[in-house]
């Protein structure tokens, strides 16, 4: 057995019913999982506690990838108002939909720096996929990694990507990992990350993994990315090694760590959530 999975793991399927599961995240207060079916346009919650899926909003506008806040709420990307939010009580709020004066193109994944500023990618697939979204245009020109600020100022970081997708930050916050899901890529990116004056840098190939893309993945404890792919979740040692492949019968989203100690791996994938027991956990913001 690979060091990199509980004693005894195994696949287990939690819930299926889902067209194209994404943007995972473990909440705490509740010891749930929250996370997108995007084409059915609703929020799905399943609880570690009474192993039950339930519909935690519907009508969201098409929401993807979240992430917790320094606060702990969530933060999420909606590819419908083409916005990043905060959710509280239920009422989603927008912190910011422009750019230079015209509209964001659909927000994608959202990671947050210890220093309160949100990272977040913005792909066209909101605006060029009807059923992720609504038709629409790319208004700046572009698909860049947005930096937001705590007090509301928006900067891009990336601009040479095609399609920036997923995203995560090493666990000192030195390199910041970015996939590129635009045809002819689909890898995994590195570039030399500066928290404090907000910039990214030497851009180079981290990870190829195949089949499919690397779409959505998290970094742990260790440093190592755990990412999607069409036919399992790929671990990458910090030097772009791959390290291990836990196969999954659907095409992967994205991975979230999560349960009482942080070790388990939630998988969103295609129709369904899965689940399987790591000896690890996601890295720790830098305090």
């Amino acid at each position: 057995m690979n060091t990199l999975l509980g004693e005894g793991a195994i696949l287990e399927k939690l819930y299926t019913g889902s067209i194209w599961a994404e943007g995972p995240v473990w909440l705490p207060s509740s010891r749930s999982v929250r996370w997108s079916d995007i084409p059915n346009n609703r929020i799905l919650e399943f609880s570690a506690d009474t192993g039950e899926t339930h519909v935690h909003r519907e009508d969201v506008e098409f929401t993807n990838g979240r992430i917790l806040d320094l606060d702990g709420t969530v933060l999420q990307c909606s590819h419908g108002r083409r916005s990043v939010e905060r959710e509280v009580d239920g009422i989603p709020h927008t912190l910011v939909d422009t750019y230079d004066g015209v509209r964001l193109n659909s927000p994608n994944d959202i990671v947050v720096a210890s220093d309160g500023a949100i990272w977040f990618t913005d792909p066209p697939y909101g605006i060029i996929q009807a059923r992720e979204g609504h038709p629409g245009e790319m208004e700046y020109g572009g698909c860049y990694v947005f930096r937001l600020t705590t007090d509301g100022v928006l900067s891009p970081v990336i601009t040479d990507r095609g399609h920036p997708n997923g995203l995560a930050f090493s666990p000192d916050e030195s390199i910041l990992y970015v996939s590129d899901t635009a045809t002819g890529d689909g890898n995994i990116h590195a570039y030399d990350a500066d928290v404090a004056t907000g910039t990214a840098t030497n851009g180079r190939l981290f990870a190829e993994p195949r089949p499919g893309v690397s779409d959505g993945f998290r970094v742990d404890v260790a440093g190592r990315v755990w990412t999607s792919a069409a036919d399992a979740v790929h671990v990458y040692s910090p030097a772009g090694e791959e390290l291990l492949t836990i196969p999954v019968p659907e095409v992967i989203a994205n991975v979230c760590f999560g349960g009482d100690d942080g070790q388990d791996l939630y998988i969103a994938a295609s129709t369904s959530l899965y689940r399987i027991r790591t000896s690890t956990t996601q890295a720790p913001r830098p305090v």
